[in-house]
């Protein structure tokens, strides 16, 4: 093992690289969308039952199923991963920020006209960091679940670990089969406490002092 990983160290430290970058961009995509829907569905209680229950029958489609749709639309490559990855990286903080958004003391919310606020200004003012720790909660659940499926995605080529994984499985019984896959598996999950780490720090330097828990 330990020879597997000096000979192939570059690739590996690529790949890392790779599949790191792009869950961090997809989730800072699918982030800002799920956000945004919350607040044009929040205080419609009909778009918010249809939004919730849209992410929860999202989250119920396999991942390698929708990888595999996706290759006759849009081909081989960064494209569908980025497509599936953002799509599962929305659907958590999605239900998340409605949640979170709905949650806020509707006094508090009210009052702010009265000190001449205007509707956006009190959205981004009062109701986004009020329900912030909240949709950081749903951010840290999907950065830990894509990180997966980044893996799946390379099956249709897309960039990371998945190669190893997939390369390993394909070949199992040759030589460094095993290494190959254990070295995709062992990265992912390096690859995700790291990410859950800094998603932490995070909070404690976005989540305003008053509200932290």
């Amino acid at each position: 093992m330990w020879e597997f990983l000096v000979s192939r160290f570059d690739q590996i430290w690529v790949a890392s690289l790779q599949h790191f970058s792009l869950v961090v961009q997809c989730l800072v995509v699918a982030t800002v969308l799920a956000v945004a829907i919350a607040a044009l569905v929040y205080r419609n209680r009909t778009l918010t039952s249809l939004a919730s229950g849209v992410s929860a029958i999202g989250l119920t489609i396999p991942s390698f199923a929708l990888v595999g749709l996706l290759i006759a639309p849009v081909g081989f490559g960064v494209a569908p991963a980025v497509v599936v990855v953002t799509f599962f990286a929305l659907l958590p903080v999605l239900r998340n920020a409605i949640v979170g958004l709905a949650g806020i003391d509707r006094n508090i919310v009210e009052s702010a006209p009265g000190i001449g606020m205007s509707r956006s200004r009190t959205f981004l003012q009062i109701e986004l960091p009020l329900a912030w720790p909240v949709i950081l909660g749903g951010v840290r659940i999907s950065a830990q679940m894509v990180m997966g499926i980044a893996a799946v995605a390379a099956y249709v080529l897309g960039p990371g670990l998945g190669g190893f994984i997939f390369s390993g499985l394909a070949r199992l019984g040759g030589a460094n089969s095993l290494e190959s896959v254990l070295t995709g598996v062992v990265g992912v999950i390096i690859l995700a406490l790291i990410l859950d780490l800094l998603l932490v720090g995070l909070g404690r330097l976005t989540t305003p002092r008053g509200i932290r828990v």
